[in-house]
């Protein structure tokens, strides 16, 4: 059985925090793991700034749901499970997602999850388990499915390491530099020959 596993942010929808922030107008929640790699920090600086300016998750889905996926996005993601299993692997929450996974037809999502409290404001975050990308694609192999692996970052790389084959999709140049053994693709009908590709070169070396 073959199976894709798909980034979310930066593949199949715009990259939520940063679009979260253009759209209320708080160019603070622009930052991300660049500006502040402890996650933990970044997280609670996050939810103290929606608690400051009154944000509770109602607004936050309805901000997000305004956004939609790419362009595109929704008929690759459904000519994807026309022929193969299909995961998304983020790190998203399943609150802020949830909104963006309507508009895609509900595929299956692997990702965190937020608290909230009674009045709807977030109090805290819930991580499904550290490093859940690769270790979703590892057990699916130890289950013996073939695994594609697609993503846009670093955050990304690793479950394309750990997938029987990673591509990447719309990587800035510093990841290309870096990681010159993954594929770059640049649009849906690129990636999905790329998947194709791969899924077959894997069918060959099982021959």
């Amino acid at each position: 059985m073959q199976i894709v596993c798909l980034d979310l942010e930066g593949v199949l929808v715009p990259e939520i925090w940063i679009e979260f922030a253009t759209r209320t107008g708080i160019p603070e929640l622009r930052r991300t793991t660049r500006d502040e790699p402890d996650y933990d920090k970044l997280m609670k600086y996050r939810l103290a700034l929606l608690a400051k300016h009154r944000l509770g998750l109602p607004d936050i889905q309805q901000v997000i749901a305004a956004m939609g996926p790419f362009d595109g996005a929704r008929a690759f993601v459904d000519g994807l499970r026309e022929s193969y299993q299909l995961i998304i692997l983020s790190d998203t929450f399943y609150e802020f997602a949830h909104p963006l996974m309507r508009q895609l037809g509900w595929p299956t999502l692997f990702c965190h999850s937020l608290e909230a409290a009674a009045d709807g404001m977030l109090v805290r975050y819930h991580l499904r388990m550290p490093d859940q990308k690769r270790e979703a694609v590892r057990r699916l192999k130890e289950l013996r499915f073939t695994v594609v692996a697609a993503g846009d970052s670093y955050n990304d790389t690793a479950m394309l390491a750990e997938a029987h084959a990673g591509i990447l999709f719309h990587p800035p140049e510093n990841v290309i530099r870096e990681f010159p053994q993954f594929p770059v693709t640049r649009s849906f009908s690129e990636l999905r020959q790329a998947i194709d590709t791969a899924f077959s070169a894997c069918s060959k070396r099982r021959d």
